[in-house]
Order: C-alpha cells, then sequence, then structure tokens
C-alpha cells in the first residue's frame, strides 16, 4: 500500500466526525465496530446503526424479526437479544438476519458524519481491508475519527487503529505486538476486571485486537426508506488486500 498523495487527518468523538470529510472512517474498537465485523463474518446481512435507543426500539417493534444489538455504559440494555460483545455473537450462525446496532460511541459517529463523502467502520480486526479499499476508491481526502470512551474522551485503542489504518496508507512500518501489549495494560484493563465479566469478559479484549482477522471493509450505505446500513465488501469487490510488507 501507499497513496502519498493523500491527506489524511486523525480527529475524536462526534465533533471530529462533524469536520470529517472525504472518505470518512469512523473507528470504534472497544467494542462497536469489532461486535459488527463479528456479525458480518457470522453472516448477518444487514446492520442498521441508530444513534438513538428509542428509535432503536421503534424499528424493533416494526420488525420484530430484526435482532436488537449494543449498549449503554457498555451494558446490554433492557430487551436487546445481544450487548456490544464480540463474544456474545462468537458462535452465532446469523445468515439471513438483519440487526439493529445502537451505542454510546460508535453508531453516533455516523449520525455525526454529515460531511463525509463515504463512510466506513473501522477496527482492528479489518483495518488492512478499510485500508485496501480506501485506497481503491482513488479519493485523496481520508478522515480517521475515533469515538473514543462513551464519545466523551478520546480512547487509546481508537488512536491505535487510526495510526496502524494511517501507517499502512503510507506504506510505513507499525508494530502491532507492542500495540496490543500496552493495550493489555492499559485500555483494555476493564476487560480483566472479575466483576465485569457478564458485560465486558476477557475474551473481547483478544477478539478485539486480532489484526486484520477479517478481509472486509465495512461501508455505510442508505436504504430506501432513507435509513443507514451497513455492508459488508469482500476482497475482489474492486479491490485487493496487500500482503504484509514492512508491518511487524
Amino acid at each position: 500500500m501507499g497513496t502519498k498523495t493523500m491527506k489524511i487527518t486523525i480527529d475524536h468523538l462526534s465533533a471530529g466526525a462533524a469536520r470529517a470529510e472525504g472518505i470518512t472512517v469512523i473507528i470504534d474498537v472497544f467494542r462497536a465496530y469489532s461486535m459488527e465485523s463479528y456479525a458480518f463474518y457470522n453472516g448477518v446481512e444487514r446492520i442498521y446503526p441508530v444513534a438513538d435507543m428509542e428509535l432503536a426500539y421503534a424499528m424493533k417493534r416494526r420488525e420484530p424479526s430484526l435482532l436488537l444489538a449494543g449498549e449503554r455504559h457498555g451494558k446490554m440494555a433492557e430487551g436487546f437479544d445481544f450487548g456490544n460483545s464480540p463474544s456474545a455473537i462468537e458462535y452465532h450462525d446469523l445468515h439471513g438476519k438483519r440487526m439493529i446496532h445502537t451505542t454510546s460511541a460508535g453508531t453516533q459517529g455516523i449520525r455525526a458524519a454529515v460531511n463525509a463523502q463515504v463512510i466506513l467502520l473501522g477496527a482492528l480486526v479489518n483495518a488492512r481491508a478499510t485500508a485496501a479499499y480506501i485506497e481503491s476508491l482513488g479519493i485523496d481526502r481520508v478522515s480517521l475519527v475515533c469515538m473514543g470512551n462513551e464519545n466523551v474522551r478520546p480512547a487509546e485503542e481508537d488512536i491505535v487503529c487510526a495510526a496502524y489504518i494511517q501507517a499502512l496508507l503510507n506504506d510505513e512500518p507499525f508494530d502491532k505486538a507492542a500495540a496490543v501489549a500496552k493495550l493489555r495494560h492499559s485500555a483494555g484493563l476493564r476487560f480483566f476486571h472479575p466483576e465485569d465479566q457478564s458485560f465486558a469478559p476477557e475474551r473481547d479484549f483478544y477478539l478485539c485486537t486480532l489484526f486484520d482477522r477479517f478481509p472486509f471493509a465495512l461501508r455505510v450505505e442508505r436504504d430506501e426508506d432513507g435509513r443507514d446500513y451497513t455492508r459488508r465488501i469482500d476482497e475482489g469487490d474492486g479491490f485487493a488486500i496487500s500482503c504484509p510488507t514492512r508491518q511487524s
């Protein structure tokens, strides 16, 4: 990879999403877009990212077949089918299913990104595919938006992801092992508290830090009813993922 003429910026939270232009990658590693990546891997057909909790409930009432997933303050809300945990859906067959997803941080960024030309959803598990898809689009403005902790303060894991995507696009080295080791003893500590295992299980840390686990990007589109939805774009659908070279 490496497109030297790209203008790449890294910004934060909904305010950063509102400033974003060009290809905008809304990043939420712990755990929104890691969870969505695992859901698509398990066959989910479409995900509707929703910022407002009441809208999510209303959509579920109108279409009971839709799965309802997400969190507030890290915990699964009442009446939801799933929380925001990759490990909770890791072994679920989701083929043919559609899902509503609402979170404190990640889905808020989509709503805020009103000036984006293209919206992609990023996490460590699909970062290389996201970078490859960005290059295939031929747009020279890229905004990497880190949604942080509850859309209130920047989060280290999202900054790591943005830095990695930027390194891929610039064909620069990046030490993935060191990044995971640092996260394990800093931002990732939340997944190792015994009292929180019911909603922030240890396995989520490992699932969320598997760099480049999936060979697909996630792109937000608009359906016939004007609703945002996320779809999976696989390698071969107009882009190819280069083999790792300088990334360690």
